[in-house]
This record gives C-alpha cells, structure tokens and sequence, in this order.
C-alpha cells in the first residue's frame, strides 16, 4: 500500500485494501494518535526533548530511501512506513506544543463591559466612568468618579450591581471615588446597572436607597 493511503487510513478512509497485520499496526498507531493524553498540555520543556529525540533518532536510523527489490519487498516496505508514521507522530505533537505555547502566549482578549455614570438629583455635579473586566477570581471593577466630597466617620460610599426585576448586589465600600477597585461575584450581562449609595454605619447591610451615581454597562470586548 502507498503511503498515501496509509495516511488515509489514519485518517477515518477504511475503504483502503489492508492485509490483516499492516491493519492490525494501522489501528494501532490510531489509537494512539486518538488517546485524549497525547494532546493534553504539555509539559514546558517538551518541545526541547521531542526535537532532540527526533534528531538524535533520524542520525542514528536514516530512513532508507532506495526502493526495495523484489525479494526484499515485505521486509523493507514497512520499516519504511513505520517510520514515516513515526515522524508524522512527532510531527503532531511539535505542532500540538507550538500551538499550546502560541495561545499561551497570546492570550484571547478579555471579556470587558463599561459604562459612564451620572449623578441623580442627590449629586447633579458628579459623573464618572466604570469599567468591569473578566477574571478567573470573578468581575474586576474600576470606578473612577468625581463631584462627591469624602465619606468617613461611619459614613462611606457602597456600589452595587442590579438586575431587570430590581435585586440588588453589593460589590464593594469606600470612602471616596478618585480611583476605586471593586469585584463582583455576578456578571454585568445579568446585572448590567450599576449604582453607588451614600451609606451610614447605621444602615446595616441593606442600601440606603440614596443613590448618587448610577449608569448601565454595556460589553466593549
């Protein structure tokens, strides 16, 4: 059978004509190829033992390239198919460690939303701009916001994340809005309002209902 059709095989083609033990060393190699540990994430230093290995294996056997006589056809035809297998294998996993290193390295962009905030009639002069990005931890908040004096003394600022039908999440306290961090458990696709509230120490856990700042975030990546 010609290397072609052997890669064919390899492939998913079972129409190809096989005699039972080239089949047998066919399915073989398939099932290695198809074993989810071959293409699980590599160790970082793979690479580097792969090629040497493959260096080291081609100057030590060299694939024969004379073709076979007649009377030695059976012997020579399948260490030479072997071997073409062998480096199609190593092939694959150089260019399964090329493309796990190459996403590793370049990252896919974050998921993040935004918005502008204003202030309501309890603060007409402040405005202000949030940003909300995705991480493994949960929803990075950055609030930025001027036109709203310090809050201390058991009097401080809390923000908030609210949904369509009103349910309030608190996602952080702080005493004034030059540049603050904040994190949220929920995401802005389900809680897209975001809101500030003047807050008192007095208050307990629940929202004053004093809303000073409040704007709708929106997904910008």
């Amino acid at each position: 059978m010609a290397d072609d059709e052997r890669i064919a095989y390899l492939s998913g083609d079972t129409s190809a004509r096989l005699d039972p033990a080239e089949r047998a060393e066919l399915d073989e190699l398939r099932g290695l190829l198809t074993d989810p540990a071959v293409w699980a994430e590599p160790h970082p230093g793979l690479a580097e033992r792969v090629v040497g290995a493959v260096t080291q294996a081609a100057s030590a056997e060299p694939v024969p390239t004379a073709l076979p006589v007649d009377g030695d056809s059976n012997r020579r035809r399948r260490p030479r198919w072997i071997a073409i297998a062998v480096g199609g294998v190593a092939a694959a996993v150089l260019l399964a460690v090329a493309l796990t290193f190459g996403l590793t390295s370049h990252p896919s962009q974050s998921v993040e939303y935004a918005a502008s905030i204003n202030g309501t009639t309890l603060a007409p002069d402040a405005s202000g701009q949030v940003t909300l990005t995705k991480t493994p931890s949960g929803w990075k908040i950055h609030l930025h916001a001027k036109g709203l004096p310090r809050r201390d003394g058991g009097a401080y600022y809390e923000a908030w994340l609210k949904n369509s039908a009103g349910v309030l999440v608190p996602v952080g306290t702080f005493n004034q809005l030059d540049d603050v961090t904040l994190w949220a458990g929920v995401a802005p696709s389900s809680y897209p309002t975001l809101t500030v509230t003047r807050q008192l120490v007095d208050d307990g856990p629940t929202s004053s209902g004093k809303v000073v700042l409040i704007g709708v975030t929106h997904r910008t990546h």
